[in-house]
């Protein structure tokens, strides 16, 4: 089964960190925005092996994002 979860990615000081806000604890961090990406995703893989692992219910994705335009 696929799942498609949203991921929030924030610039730090000195990297970028993200995480899912349907999978509470997945956090993943990396020097560049495409590093952050993978290390994410491979978060989420391993985050989703655990749950099974656990006999935990996998969440279905819920969340999403926008971007919103204001003026300055």
């Amino acid at each position: 089964m696929q799942y498609a979860y949203t991921v929030v990615i924030e610039k730090a000081e000195n990297n970028y960190g993200a995480y899912v806000p349907d999978l509470p604890g997945c956090v993943s961090t990396g020097k560049t925005i495409e590093e952050t990406k993978c290390n994410i995703q491979e978060a989420i893989e391993l985050h989703l092996e655990g749950m099974r692992e656990d006999g935990d219910p996998i969440p279905e994705p819920t969340s999403t994002a926008i971007v919103v335009s204001v003026a300055a």
